[in-house]
């Protein structure tokens, strides 16, 4: 067994020995199995994913009993873990990064009355639904603020694949930077992983190199924002509030919340309403936030950054509105706004962004 499989192991029998007690006596709580692609750690992704499977916990007390394994790659050990969550009896199952798509739908065929939650994936099953948060709304906002700060007009993003949901997080932070700085340009490097803390460290240091003066991340970790920290630039963190970790680096924090959501599956599994649903949400549903500002981030520009959630909130204001250009001056759209389709099928990078997009 090699290193990863045995914490995998020793997570899994750690979990074990931290589930809820059980019910009043004749109630069965219904238990709950977690998959998190990344060390939960103190910050970042999963630590935001088990963030929302401790408040559910908090809201639904002796009616569920929850477990996770963390750190567990992308591919046949994803597989396998989600397979044991469901042999040892829990009946519903989140599944936490994109990577376990096709895992997840194959475990669900075999387990057909267990039911499962896959997040940020786009397929679905009479037993599976798929859950994602909207964070290029918040992409956009965190941009105006990165725009207002920069003084070199060079902004830094560390990305970790070009699949549609980072490149709308790019593409949309360079949006909002350049709707309030239009000569700001955006370098991108991508780690090629979702954890991985000394490539986040490296390219975020090689993006430093090349003059950015204000970087953000796709990526798990807290290096990005500890190498702005290090060098006496800007950060804006991803995931979660990471202002403990470069309390002078980082402007603000671009977060999800996923707590309600995990609870209301839950409550719906419960009561026997549950149904394979497809939920985008954004700042309206209260899914994702710009938060963890600095003491560089004036009360004039929260309330600018403000105005902007709520007007994306409301619908006033698309992030993705016409019109559209790549950085090579295509025209993906003349008028109107991009749709969910349009957005799930980016692979360009827009006007601002420096560089060639590498295919998958």
């Amino acid at each position: 067994m090699n290193t990863r499989l045995i914490r995998q192991t020793l997570a899994a029998a750690t979990a074990a020995t931290c589930l809820w007690a059980a019910g009043p006596a004749g109630a069965e709580p219904l238990k709950v199995g977690f998959v998190y692609v990344s060390p939960v750690g103190e910050a970042g992704w999963s630590w935001q994913q088990d963030l929302g499977r401790k408040y559910m916990e908090q809201q639904l007390g002796d009616k569920v009993k929850t477990q996770y394994v963390e750190d567990v790659p992308e591919g046949a050990d994803a597989e396998r873990v989600i397979r044991d969550l469901a042999q040892q009896g829990n009946k519903l199952i989140f599944t936490t990064s994109f990577g376990f798509m096709n895992p997840t739908l194959k475990v669900a065929r075999q387990f057909p009355d267990v039911k499962f939650v896959h997040s940020t994936g786009y397929k679905t099953a009479p037993n599976v639904a798929t859950t994602n948060a909207r964070f290029y709304q918040a992409r956009y906002v965190a941009g105006i603020l990165a725009g207002h700060k920069t003084q070199t007009n060079v902004l830094g993003y560390v990305g970790a694949y070009p699949i549609p949901e980072v490149l709308q997080g790019i593409n949309a932070f360079t949006r909002g930077a350049r709707s309030v700085n239009p000569k700001v340009t955006v370098r991108v490097i991508m780690a090629n992983s979702w954890f991985d803390p000394g490539k986040e460290r490296d390219a975020a240091l090689a993006l430093l190199d090349q003059g950015a003066d204000v970087i953000t991340h796709h990526t798990d970790s807290t290096a990005v924002v500890q190498a702005a920290e290090e060098r006496g630039k800007w950060a804006i963190a991803y995931h979660s509030d990471m202002l403990k970790f470069a309390p002078h680096a980082q402007l603000g924090a671009v977060t999800h919340h996923w707590g309600p959501y995990f609870t209301k599956e839950a409550q719906a599994v419960l009561g026997g309403t549950w149904k394979p649903d497809q939920v985008w949400g954004g700042f309206k549903e209260k899914m994702v936030d710009v938060e963890g500002f600095g003491p560089a981030v004036d009360d004039a520009l929260k309330a600018e950054l403000k105005a902007k959630e709520d007007a994306i909130a409301d619908g006033s204001l698309n992030v993705f509105a016409a019109p559209i250009k790549t950085n090579d001056g295509k025209v993906v759209l003349a008028e109107g706004a991009l749709d969910d389709k349009g957005l799930n099928a980016m692979n360009y990078y827009v006007e601002g962004v420096v560089g060639t997009l590498a295919k998958q």
